[in-house]
C-alpha cells in the first residue's frame, strides 16, 4: 500500500445486492468491507476499501465502471481516497445500538448503554450480521419478545452469519443453541463471537437444518433460499419459527408456502421495505 492510504467505495445498499457486493470486492481484491445503517435517517450503505493503485485516475474509472455495471447510478455511490487513519476512521461512524426493550448491540470499541440489560459485543467483520440491517433488527425484536416470555429450551439459527441472533437469544436465556451456515468463515465467526460474549453454542458447517427439532428456529437469509428449504426448515420447528431477509412484497407468498406445510402465520413485522414473518406450529 502506498502512504498507508486506501480507496473507499460507498454504495447505496438498496441498489446493490449482497452477492454483487461480494463479487465486486473479490474482483478488485478489496482490503475489507462493511455495512452501515443510520437508524435515524434510514440510510444503508455497503462500503469496500481497496489498496491505492499506481494510477489513481484509472483506478477510480474502473470502480466507477464496475458500479455502473451492477446498476448503480452516479448519485448512488461515491469514491474517495482516505488518509493515514483510514483503518480506524470507520469506527467513528459506529455507536452502540439499542434494540427492542432490553438489548444493546455494539462493537468492542463502543461503550455499553447503561439502560440496557442485555449487552452483545460484535465487531464488524466478514461474516454478515451486526444488527444494523433492518432484517437483523426485526429478528432481534422478535427473538426478544419470545425469550422474555419464555426462553426456549432449544434454538436453531439457520444461516447464522456472525451468530448475532443466536448469541442474543443465549444471553436472554435460550438453551441448546445451534448455528448452521454454509460459509466456513461464518462457522468460525459464530464460535469466536460466542467466546467474546461468554456464551456456549454449537456451530455447524452446512446448508440444511439438522435432523432434529428446536423449540425456536430463526432464519434471516433471503426469500429464495427460504422457499427452497421450506420442507426441512418446517420439519425442524417444534413451536415457533422466525423468518426474515425478505421484502414486504414477498410476505404473502412466503406465508402461503409455509402454511401449506402445516405452520400457522402468527405475526408480521415491517421496517422500511423489509419484513420478518413469524409462524407457530
Amino acid at each position: 500500500m502506498q502512504n498507508n492510504t486506501c480507496v473507499e467505495l460507498r454504495m447505496d445498499a438498496p441498489h446493490i445486492s449482497e452477492d454483487d457486493f461480494a463479487t465486486l470486492m473479490s474482483t478488485f481484491n478489496a482490503l475489507g468491507g462493511s455495512e452501515e445503517s443510520n437508524q435515524l435517517t434510514g440510510q444503508h450503505e455497503r462500503i469496500a476499501w481497496f489498496e491505492v493503485g499506481a494510477n489513481a485516475e484509472e483506478q477510480y474509472k474502473r470502480l466507477e465502471t464496475a458500479a455502473a455495471l451492477f446498476g448503480l447510478q452516479e448519485n448512488q455511490f461515491s469514491i474517495n481516497t482516505l488518509g493515514d487513519d483510514w483503518a480506524t476512521a470507520w469506527q467513528d461512524h459506529w455507536t452502540a445500538m439499542p434494540i427492542g426493550k432490553s438489548l444493546c448491540v455494539r462493537p468492542s470499541f463502543c461503550e455499553a448503554l447503561p439502560d440496557r440489560s442485555i449487552d452483545v459485543v460484535l465487531d464488524p467483520g466478514q461474516a454478515f450480521g451486526t444488527g444494523t440491517h433492518p432484517t437483523t433488527y426485526l429478528c432481534l425484536e422478535a427473538i426478544e419478545d419470545y425469550c422474555l416470555n419464555h426462553p426456549p429450551k432449544s434454538l436453531l439459527d439457520m444461516g447464522a452469519g456472525s451468530g448475532l441472533l443466536a448469541i442474543a437469544a443465549a444471553k436472554m436465556g435460550a438453551l441448546d443453541v445451534v448455528c448452521v451456515d454454509y460459509d466456513p468463515l461464518s462457522v468460525e465467526a459464530c464460535e469466536v463471537n460466542a467466546g467474546i460474549n461468554n456464551i456456549s453454542l454449537t456451530s455447524i458447517l452446512g446448508d440444511t437444518p439438522p435432523a432434529q427439532t428446536f423449540e425456536l428456529v430463526v432464519a434471516n437469509i433471503l426469500y429464495n433460499p427460504l422457499i427452497d428449504m421450506v420442507k426441512p426448515l418446517v420439519a425442524s420447528v417444534d413451536k415457533h419459527l422466525i423468518l426474515s431477509g425478505i421484502l414486504s412484497e414477498q410476505v404473502p407468498a412466503l406465508i402461503q408456502a409455509y402454511a401449506a406445510h402445516g405452520l400457522i402465520h402468527h405475526n408480521t413485522r415491517n421496517k422500511e421495505e423489509w419484513a420478518v414473518v413469524e409462524f407457530i406450529r
